[in-house]
């Protein structure tokens, strides 16, 4: 395994319910289990860290997270490419409730200088994902302990692939969530200190469509434009349109990117194409749709303005995180009881970024939520350096969610 050796925590022999000196029955306290297990889960982060692996590519990685699992009971089944789940099977019947991981890292180069940074060139686990894993871990590990008193079972998703490629859409083709009544999951985030738990209700996380743009026109000499068909030109006025379409319709945030533009090969001559690439983040399909008809309104009216033809090739991408109330108000509910209402916040407004947990959502209900991690630096930055100490939090967040899930749906 490449010099990566899994890690093995012992098993907390504790019940879920137990009496307090009343002789009530006292819920289970999440939190005190999960720092018992705080060392051994950061060690774990800190050895995924220092291999990271690209999306589809992450054979070691799913490898190591599988013996943990089955480590601690929880079977585990592979899915194709580099996908697989762990099954946990209660005592009892009752619902199942899935929690997803994500498992890949990003194409850049780490510039921390901690001893366990990176040890691979190029690849960086700068979005939390080694975070995730380890808080998912910690929780099929405090869940595992307490399987005597589960009412149903817990599916745990290990997504390859987040970072654009899509991974969750391929694990729901191949079956991951079949039988499966909700799902549950996380992302980190830098600007909540450790300990806290950022809950979003409705639309959280932007849909996403790709766009490319050939524009065709007349090559000719720069010094004789009259003789051609200037497309870069065109180009430029399109992306300066597109600019000004991000703001607010319908009372949400849409946001137009281009970030890429190609034409030409020499100074003085105006060249036969131009090429850009850009991407259209929208709150909700109904806004997609509408800008996307702004797009090419954008562009026909250049297109009659300069006598230029353009291909557009528009490709969804992700459809967008849009939380379930219920699911929600529950995930709400635990972590208050867990952390105190003080540490949880519901947050405002969602973020334009692009998450493609939200394929599982399309599928079942569920939500999705951030943990704090106090980073000085954002997500996608060189120096990320998230608050470790939010991994056990994470793990007992997880687990405080997912047993209220099956208490409360046992009876259904």
């Amino acid at each position: 395994m490449n010099g990566i050796d899994a890690l093995h925590f012992a098993m907390i022999e504790c019940p879920q319910l137990k009496q307090n000196a009343e002789g009530e029955c006292a819920m289970t306290d999440w939190l005190a289990e999960a720092k018992t297990i705080e060392n051994e889960l950061i060690e774990l982060r800190r050895t995924i860290h220092r291999h990271p692996e690209g999306g589809n590519e992450e054979f070691v990685t799913v490898e190591l997270l599988i013996k943990e699992l089955e480590n601690c009971g929880v079977e585990t089944k592979r899915l194709p490419g580099t996908a697989a789940i762990g099954i946990l099977k209660g005592k009892y019947p009752g619902p199942t409730v899935a929690l997803r991981t994500d498992m890949d890292a990003l194409p850049m180069q780490e510039d921390t200088g901690f001893p366990f940074a990176s040890e691979v060139k190029g690849y960086m686990h700068a979005c939390g994902h080694d975070v995730h894993m380890s808080a998912l871990t910690g929780a099929a590990k405090l869940l595992s302990a307490h399987r005597d008193e589960m009412h149903g079972n817990v599916v745990f998703l290990l997504q390859p692939a987040e970072e654009n490629a899509g991974g969750a859409e391929k694990m729901i083709q191949a079956g991951a969530l079949d039988g499966v009544d909700a799902v549950f999951g996380a992302h980190v985030n830098p600007d909540l200190k450790a300990g806290t738990i950022g809950i979003r209700y409705g639309h959280f996380y932007a849909v996403s469509t790709r766009y490319n743009v050939t524009v065709h026109g007349k090559g000719c000499h720069g010094a004789e434009p009259e003789n051609g068909i200037d497309p870069l030109y065109a180009a430029c006025r399109m992306c300066a349109g597109l600019k000004e379409l991000t703001g607010i319709h319908n009372g949400r945030r849409d946001v137009v990117t281009v970030g890429m533009i190609k034409a030409g090969t020499v100074r003085n001559i105006i060249p036969d194409t131009a090429h850009f690439e850009g991407i259209l983040r929208t709150m909700g399909f109904e806004n997609r749709d509408m800008m996307v008809s702004k797009i090419y309104e954008v562009i026909a009216q250049v297109e009659k303005e300069t006598g230029v033809k353009a291909e557009v090739e528009m490709m969804f991408a992700y459809p967008g995180v849009v939380n379930h109330e219920a699911e929600t108000a529950l995930a709400q509910k635990a972590a208050e009881n867990l952390l105190g209402k003080e540490n949880v916040t519901v947050l405002e407004k969602g973020t334009m970024t692009s998450e493609d947990f939200g394929f599982f959502l399309l599928e079942k209900p569920g939500s999705f939520y951030h943990i704090g991690v106090g980073s000085p630096y954002p997500i996608h930055s060189p120096k990320f350096n998230p608050d470790e100490s939010a991994i056990a939090y994470g793990a007992a967040c997880h687990a405080a969610i997912l047993s209220e899930y099956l208490n409360e749906h046992c009876d259904q």
